[in-house]
């Protein structure tokens, strides 16, 4: 099974959340994935989103918030309570990353995996991952995916072998969700595409 999170000093629901409260309190920006996102939609065109490891639902919130449909899908039930608890009107989901498809046959036309979502899921389950979320996008559809580089997790290299096996095109590389241009280093938001038919 993907699981959410790998190790038990994981943050959990609310203690999560009061990480974010606490940056937000101290004047930092908590939503560059939204805005980007925001970004990109408004560039492609779209409004159906997809928060794959939707966790509390910062993200998903935030981007209802801006007018977007979104559905929120995680393993983790306590994350996804925090989410329920904090908007009830979303659609939030509960299942396994690698099959998308048991819980939901929508279209989308963004999937997001913030919250470096990529090296959190179970080793070896990469492949199934981007594959289930290509497999909820429209045609020309964009993925997006931010995660830590760490010697011992998943690489870029093997990233791109796996989204490429699921269909996906890359569009862009940064090193941030402001878009700061890639250059190395250990973190990097990608920005595929699913072909079109």
């Amino acid at each position: 099974m993907t699981t959410r999170w790998q190790n038990s000093d994981a943050p959990r629901g609310d203690d999560y959340d009061a990480r974010w409260r606490t940056l937000a309190a101290q004047g930092r920006s908590i939503h560059g994935e939204a805005d980007l996102v925001d970004a990109l939609l408004h560039e492609a065109g779209g409004t159906r989103v997809l928060d794959a490891g939707c966790g509390t639902g910062r993200v998903a919130i935030e981007l209802a918030t801006r007018g977007y449909r979104v559905t929120g899908v995680d393993v983790d039930p306590a994350m996804l309570s925090t989410a329920r608890d904090k908007a009830p009107e979303l659609r939030w989901l509960q299942a396994d990353l690698a099959d998308l498809a048991a819980v939901t046959d929508e279209r989308f036309d963004l999937v997001v995996l913030a919250g470096n979502v990529m090296i959190f899921v179970d080793p070896g389950s990469e492949g199934a991952v981007l594959a289930a979320a290509a497999g909820r996008l429209v045609d020309g559809g964009i993925l997006v995916a931010g995660f830590q580089i760490l010697p011992d997790r998943l690489s870029l290299q093997r990233y791109d072998e796996l989204a490429e096996a699921a269909g996906l095109q890359p569009v862009a590389r940064w090193s941030t969700w402001n878009r700061d241009p890639f250059t190395g280093g250990d973190y990097a938001v990608t920005v595929h595409a699913r072909s079109r038919s």
